[in-house]
């Protein structure tokens, strides 16, 4: 009964929370729109992909292996800048499934917050976060880990540009103006 009640909050809690994340004010918070690298935390390691897809929110993709798992988990995050663009914090939910040796399939709810750093002059994000989450169909039925990765930079936040009309938000285009056909001959009554 006490296991139903604190699940229903913590995943209540996480919807108010992702929510409330989308409907924050706008402001630059990063610096790329698609990194990729390793994530190191205690008893797993893998793989990260962040894509940009709005203006403050991306998608993190982690494939994890740990000494008696495999999982795979896709979190949508909201990032808030400390400072400028360069240095910021996220927050963000999002799901996971995966496969334990011993005990099957599993699968369930992912919370994260954490802080990121886009170092100056090189390619490099670094980030510190904490990823709770509530399992399905496994030994444990919550999880605190945190982790470190090391993102390197692919695709650069460009501010023009061909494809900003169509991924950006096209603010920063400068507005063309048309030019005027010159009338080779005017009237008596023409203006």
């Amino acid at each position: 009964m006490a296991f139903s009640c604190s699940c229903s909050r913590l995943v209540g809690w996480a919807f108010l929370t992702t929510t409330l994340q989308l409907l924050a004010p706008n402001a630059q918070a990063q610096k790329y729109r698609t990194a990729v690298g390793a994530r190191l935390g205690a008893g797993n390691y893998g793989l990260t992909v962040q894509q940009k897809i709005l203006d403050k929110v991306t998608l993190e993709g982690l494939g994890l292996v740990g000494t008696r798992e495999v999982s795979g988990t896709v979190l949508a995050e909201r990032h808030f800048p400390i400072l400028g663009p360069s240095l910021n914090y996220y927050l963000g939910a999002g799901g996971h499934l995966g496969n334990h040796k011993d005990n099957g399939a599993f699968g369930g709810f992912d919370g994260i917050i954490g802080a990121e750093y886009k170092i100056a002059f090189v390619p490099v994000v670094i980030s510190f976060d904490f990823k709770p989450s509530v399992e399905f169909s496994s030994a444990d039925w919550a999880r605190f880990p945190t982790a470190f990765s090391v993102r390197y930079v692919l695709v650069k936040e460009k501010k023009t540009g061909f494809l900003n009309g169509i991924l950006g938000d096209g603010k920063d285009k400068p507005a063309k103006k048309k030019k005027e056909k010159a009338t080779e001959r005017r009237g008596l009554f023409d203006f």
